[in-house]
């Protein structure tokens, strides 16, 4: 216990004018005394030592509160990341399946377009071809001059074999260039 009275003094005189007190395990040692101002200092420390201790408590149980809410909400954003990251994987696979689908439709589009032209061309290929030949044929079986008929006819048929040959083999080469090579 501390009882000296130059130390009491110098406290009381701290207190009297910088209003600094003693608190803490401290003034659990200090010595009562008879003097009215060392009872008042002393009961002043204590009623100050144990305000501050209930303020370090009801800190300390605030920041602890706040770490278990930080504690929790650390968790739900695991959750929510972790779920997000699930729902982003899902939707890259649901956009590369739908990619994939454009791709195969877009393919098959080309397909029977590409078949559509083949056909026509071919349809007025021919269509063209039976019909000089109907018309020469007429021209033969009607005893006329078949010379310029003859050489349009066979003209005709050359014109006709080259541009169907050039738009077979231009579909052919649109076809290639669009396939992916993999």
């Amino acid at each position: 216990m501390i009882s000296g009275n130059d130390t009491v003094n110098e406290a009381l005189r701290k207190a009297k004018s910088k209003k600094v007190y003693i608190e803490g395990n401290f003034v659990k040692i200090l010595k009562d005394s008879l003097h009215d101002d060392v009872v008042t200092y002393l009961k002043d420390c204590k009623e100050r030592d144990i305000k501050a201790r209930r303020k370090r408590l009801e800190v300390n149980k605030r920041v602890q509160s706040q770490n278990k809410e930080l504690e929790e909400a650390t968790v739900v954003k695991g959750a929510l990341v972790l779920e997000l990251q699930n729902a982003l994987d899902d939707a890259e696979k649901l956009r590369d399946e739908a990619v994939e689908d454009l791709d195969i439709l877009q393919k098959r589009t080309q397909f029977e377009l590409i078949g559509l032209i083949v056909k026509v061309a071919l349809i007025i290929i021919i269509g063209v071809g039976v019909l000089t030949t109907v018309m020469y044929i007429m021209a033969l079986m009607s005893d006329k001059d078949t010379t310029i008929l003859g050489n349009a006819w066979s003209n005709l048929f050359g014109i006709l074999l080259t541009n169907s040959f050039s738009i077979i083999g231009t579909i052919m080469g649109v076809k290639y260039a669009t396939e992916k090579n993999e």
